[in-house]
């Protein structure tokens, strides 16, 4: 798609100021007179602006239309009416990219590959190799099971494992090791 390119910006003869008469007697702010004469004379430089951020017109038109309509929704808060050109630029900037962000974010979807899926065996023997480790864990005393599952299942650090059950950091340490023995047995029983 063409992109437009750069043009600088055609002065307009004269953009009424907040002292000509402020839209429904506002003390600040930009008027909406004001903002569509910033448009029509700077339209193609922010379209300009947009084209060098982004790659394609489409999106180039949407950012400038949208900075304006935001512009426009929050012109009362423009204090000085020499700055919308200002804000507009900004805005567009800001726009474009949160544009580019949203693309790239969608291209790192596309582009990873859908998981490989595990064949119907493959599913069954983990699906048993699941069972007999539950019916080992269960086999095994409950301070043991508790410490393994705290430790291991949870991802605890020792030392949180031994604030959580109430015991010293040594009885953790002698729990685990006994029921990682006793749960190896266990499974090459069943095996």
């Amino acid at each position: 798609m063409p992109v437009i390119a750069p043009v600088p910006a055609a002065r307009p003869a004269r953009i009424p100021s907040q002292r000509d008469g402020a839209e429904d007697g506002l003390a600040a702010g930009t008027t909406v007179d004001h903002l569509t004469e910033t448009y029509r004379a700077h339209y193609r430089s922010l379209l300009g602006l947009a084209a060098l951020l982004l790659d394609d017109t489409a999106s180039c038109e949407d950012v400038v239309q949208e900075a304006f309509i935001r512009v426009h929704s929050a012109r009362k808060r423009v204090r000085d009416p020499e700055k919308t050109l200002a804000y507009l630029r900004q805005t567009v900037v800001n726009l474009s990219r949160s544009a580019l962000r949203r693309r790239i974010l969608g291209l790192k979807l596309l582009s990873k590959p859908m998981p490989d899926m595990a064949s119907a065996e493959e599913g069954a023997y983990d699906q048993l190799e699941r069972d007999s480790l539950i019916k080992a864990m269960k086999g095994l005393q409950r301070r043991q099971r508790e410490v393994l599952v705290l430790r291991y299942f949870a991802d605890m650090t020792e030392a949180q494992v031994a604030e959580t059950l109430g015991i010293s950091l040594g009885s953790v340490k002698a729990y685990g090791s006994r029921g990682i023995a006793a749960l190896r047995v266990a499974m090459e029983a069943s095996a």
